[in-house]
């Protein structure tokens, strides 16, 4: 492996650190591991010169290569990073006040949850008042089939990306509840499709339901799920959806201050 380049302070090095970014930036808007050579028409560079900022971006993880060796995809380094990103965003933003808010309206805690790899990641969490709650704070990570937001992601991201990551994970069971039938898993994920928000109905933890409803970005990809999440013992899954439409109203507040 060639030696990682240093990025210096002058001309060349701000140069170098401008085409990494780029080529970042064209892994995580593509929808699927890319080659080099589909980079270098991407990118309209020379072909050196891409395949040797992908070995610099590899050796330090922000990149990585694919089953087959040959194509290359945001690195777990990379994840992280834009992970925390988003939750020190999510702090500093008008954001937490307006979930705060919906707390108040609906007297169960809130979460917002965006796609991270194959799971779901909550960068934001507001807690109730109740004793008995569910505890995830901001910054856990939850599975896709058996969560709300997770279900949700998967109905509403496009066919080849949900068939490429139903074949990487495991429908493990988590509850008795638990889909673990790919054929009733993509049955409810239509269901969701058509009414644009999801429930968990005790699937990832028994005695917890929640509901979900996603924020949607100017390209009409979800970007971000909202979610309530509430002992089933106070909420049923009835009365969950019966909190839809201020969900719906806080989630569009929500994608115009992120956005």
């Amino acid at each position: 492996m060639a030696p990682v380049e240093s990025l210096d302070s002058g001309a060349a090095g701000s140069s170098a650190l401008q085409k990494g970014f780029s080529l970042l930036e064209h892994l995580i808007e593509a929808d699927r591991a890319l080659t080099l050579a589909e980079l270098v028409a991407r990118m309209d560079m020379p072909k050196a010169t891409v395949h040797r900022l992908l070995i610099n971006l590899e050796a330090a993880r922000l990149l990585q290569r694919d089953l087959t060796g040959k194509r290359y995809m945001p690195g777990d380094r990379l994840a992280r990073f834009s992970l925390r990103a988003v939750v020190f965003s999510a702090r500093m933003s008008p954001v937490r006040a307006i979930l705060e808010r919906l707390v108040a309206e609906i007297g169960e805690s809130i979460n917002l949850g965006v796609l991270d790899g194959s799971s779901v990641a909550y960068v934001q969490r507001v807690e109730c008042n109740w004793p008995l709650r569910t505890h995830l704070s901001a910054g856990s990570r939850v599975p896709l089939h058996c969560t709300a937001t997770g279900k949700l992601f998967l109905a509403l991201m496009p066919t080849m990306r949900r068939a490429a990551l139903l074949d990487e994970i495991e429908l493990k069971a988590y509850s008795p509840h638990t889909i673990t039938s790919r054929k009733r898993l993509e049955e409810e994920l239509v269901r969701i499709r058509d009414e644009r928000m999801a429930v968990n109905n005790e699937e990832f933890m028994v005695g917890a339901t929640g509901l979900s409803v996603p924020l949607m970005g100017i390209d009409g990809e979800m970007i971000a799920g909202l979610a309530l999440h509430a002992p089933v013992a106070r909420l049923s899954v009835k009365d969950a959806r019966a909190h839809a439409s201020t969900l719906r109203r806080a989630a569009e507040k929500l994608a115009r201050t992120l956005l």
